[in-house]
């Protein structure tokens, strides 16, 4: 032994501590259940080797595991290092990195630092790989640092390889610990604990090539019913022959199909038997980890993270760019299968917090992302979360009320380069630029959510990827035509969907895009009705989409709105389907005039239109009738009431709150809504079964498990309701 440790320390020089697994050459008898280790140490000064022992656990107290290589930081000893037996109790704790439980003979080595705590190696490794020199846990700066060999064929030619003894447990690798550089000058150190320096490649098209069982998949789904429904409903179903109306309103009422299971004879790839028939996902997610995010909202973040990527399939693809005062792409866009997961779960917890706020930069490198990769899967989104004001791209003069204009130019497109790529943005705290990330969303055609609670990360993930992960049909175009020669269109009110109508206003059309299983999209139309005698048929109905699962483009058989003309009418009733839209679109129209006086600091005047628009809701058909939108929608308004009763409330959350309602109500999708439980049946008018059943899974989780960087976080009391 004496001569190998020879060896191996003229080899690797004096600075580096190499673990060597006891062989029973070295004289030891295997033990079951447990394996030993020999400790190579560098030739210590006295005095490093008094500091070490008076600051740092003996080497015996700091080595735990079983079946691979097992680093601690180094000691003046090469005594052999038996590993212990007993004390199962002690390795039921969880590896803060990965989440799993840390117990020995799994075949992974643990590593306890100088701080005492105790990881997974292959996480800290990685951890340290991607930036971090502190520990996930208490934040405590480490001195020396784990980090694993190069991997077989990693070594350039002609340098030198050592192995260890008779010793090819993880796969040959030596196990290191390197120690930190120092500071060049005090007060300058490095930006290491925030972003490494990008050394990405300035071309991102080494994306992982998609699951070649996905077409036979998509084969096996030839003829199944996947057909959006359509409704229309017109204002009154009889009007008097002898009358005309130069307003009357048609709704066009769509509904998206249910999302189908797949009964399959054998396990996936991730290790279920029964799978969703749903369209891959390629999912981007652009994260702050700015100084701001420091301590429980980066715990919170990263758990946040772990639930999507567990909720991924291995079919879909997922990339993270991480952003502060730079950005920097963690990993390519690669599938999540079982290997996948665990290396992006390593990415996501080895990132720390500092620095400033660059959403420009990382929103430029997830759209390069998304542009440069050489396979598509049909579903493709970005998710972007930021806590702060951007302080390199928006100018601090430029005012809260003004949005910035840059960020339209960095949205990435399609392939066709005509549709854009939804950017769903989640505003996080009382801090954020709240009107800047509701413009990207809304230009970009995603949502913007307003996470006002750091424990609601999750769940707000948890309904976004529900969505995301159940889309049923894509590029839906509404085609209206009039059928009679005196009726023309007069409008049509389509929120934020693009909507277009012809020069003669006989014809018009809507864009409506990617719908999620079970999704509705309402649109009311105004249309002139002439004198007419028996029956008047007004205008026909159809849509067109592309089934992402089929790649094939379905068009739907027109639907016809007629209308019937008696010679006397004696009570009109309108059409309550009709009426409570109207009551949802003249809401939010209110929504935004009040948001735009309280910018202007008249929070008194914003709060009169509210209160106007209540009223107006209450007193209409179906507000009397106990509609549970009308009722939403009264709850939705006074919350925001309350959030404009002065400025500083209005800042802290009201701007945002109200811009997440516009958000939702424009594009008719649930939305992150802060922490009202008056607004909780708005939004659950808005959610899908896949958006409910995602969150029940998150909340599940949140109950059963809790990280152990986040045990001694205090849960945030809820704030007052509204009376």
């Amino acid at each position: 032994m004496e001569s190998r440790w020879r060896k191996a320390k003229m080899s690797l020089g004096l600075n580096l501590c190499v673990y060597v697994p006891r062989t029973l050459d070295d004289g030891d008898s295997p033990s079951t259940g447990s394996s030993t280790a020999a400790l190579v140490s560098p030739v210590a000064s006295s005095s490093s080797a008094a500091t070490s022992a008076n600051t740092t656990p003996t080497a015996e107290q700091r080595v735990k595991g079983a079946g691979a290589l097992m680093p601690t930081t180094p000691t003046p000893t090469s005594a052999g290092l038996r590993l212990s037996k007993s004390g199962s109790k002690s390795f039921k704790k969880t590896c803060a990195i990965c989440l799993t439980t840390m117990k020995p003979g799994q075949g992974h080595a643990l590593f306890t630092a100088e701080c005492s705590h105790t990881f997974h190696f292959h996480c800290i490794a990685a951890n340290v790989k991607h930036g971090s020199n502190n520990c996930p846990v208490c934040r405590t700066k480490w001195k020396e640092l784990p980090f694993r060999g190069p991997l077989p064929g990693e070594f350039p030619q002609g340098s030198a390889r050592i192995n260890p003894v008779n010793g090819h447990q993880n796969g040959g690798q030596m196990t290191i610990l390197r120690p930190l550089p120092r500071a060049r000058s005090s007060g300058r150190l490095h930006h290491m604990t925030s972003l490494l320096p990008d050394t990405d490649r300035s071309i991102f098209n080494d994306d992982e090539p998609l699951d070649s069982l996905s077409e036979a998949n998509e084969g096996s789904q030839q003829g199944c019913l996947r057909t959006v429904e359509i409704k229309t409903y017109p204002e009154f179903t009889e009007v008097p022959e002898s009358t005309s109306e130069r307003n009357f309103t048609v709704l066009v009422h769509l509904k998206a199909p249910l999302a189908q299971t797949l009964q399959t004879s054998s396990k996936l790839e991730d290790g279920n038997s029964l799978g969703t028939t749903r369209a891959p996902v390629d999912l981007i997610t652009v994260l702050d980890v700015s100084g701001s995010m420091a301590g429980t909202k980066l715990a919170l973040l990263k758990r946040a993270m772990g639930f999507v990527i567990q909720n991924l399939g291995s079919s879909d693809r997922l990339s993270v760019i991480a952003f502060s005062s730079s950005a920097r792409r963690l990993f390519p866009l690669r599938r999540m299968t079982e290997t996948g997961r665990q290396q992006s779960l390593q990415a996501v917890y080895s990132l720390t917090s500092n620095g400033g706020t660059n959403i420009a930069e990382g929103l430029r490198k997830g759209s390069k992302v998304i542009e440069d990769r050489q396979a598509k899967n049909p579903v493709c989104s970005i998710i972007l979360l930021s806590d702060g004001q951007d302080t390199y791209t928006v100018s601090p003069t430029a005012g809260v009320h003004k949005a910035a204009p840059e960020y339209c130019s960095l949205l990435p497109y399609t392939s066709n380069g005509c549709q854009q790529v939804p950017v769903h943005v989640f505003g996080f705290g009382a801090d954020h630029d709240s009107v800047s990330l509701h413009s990207i969303s809304q230009t970009s055609g995603g949502t913007f959510s307003f996470i006002e609670t750091e424990a609601a990360i999750q769940d707000a993930f948890a309904q976004c990827i529900g969505g995301l992960l159940s889309v049923v049909a894509q590029d839906l175009h509404v085609k209206v035509e009039s059928l009679h020669p005196d009726v023309h269109f007069g409008s049509i009110r389509s929120g934020s969907y693009s909507s277009r109508l012809a020069d003669d206003k006989r014809n018009g059309s809507i864009d409506v895009g990617d719908m999620y299983a079970e999704e509705e999209r309402d649109f009311l139309m105004s249309v002139n009705v002439p004198p007419g005698y028996g029956e008047t048929a007004l205008l026909k109905v159809g849509c067109v989409y592309k089934d992402p699962l089929m790649k094939e483009t379905i068009n739907m058989a027109d639907v016809q709105v007629k209308i019937s003309r008696p010679a006397f009418v004696s009570v009109q009733s309108v059409s309550i389907e009709v009426d409570r839209q109207k009551n949802r679109l003249h809401a939010a129209e209110v929504m935004a005039e009040a948001r735009l006086s309280a910018e202007r600091g008249d929070l008194t005047h914003a709060v009169s239109l509210l209160e106007d628009c209540r009223r107006m809701i209450m007193g209409s058909t179906s507000g009397q009738s106990g509609d549970r939108l009308c009722q939403a929608l009264d709850a939705e308004l006074k919350e925001m009431q309350e959030r404009m009763a002065n400025r500083q409330r209005y800042e802290a959350s009201g701007r945002a709150y109200v811009l997440s309602g516009l958000s939702s109500h424009s594009w008719q999708r649930a939305t992150a809504r802060g922490d009202s439980t008056d607004s909780e049946s708005l939004i659950q008018a808005y959610q899908t079964s896949s958006m409910v059943d995602m969150l029940l899974r998150s909340q599940t989780m949140s109950r059963s498990s809790t990280p152990p960087q986040m045990r001694h976080v205090k849960s945030f009391p809820a704030r007052p309701q509204p009376r």
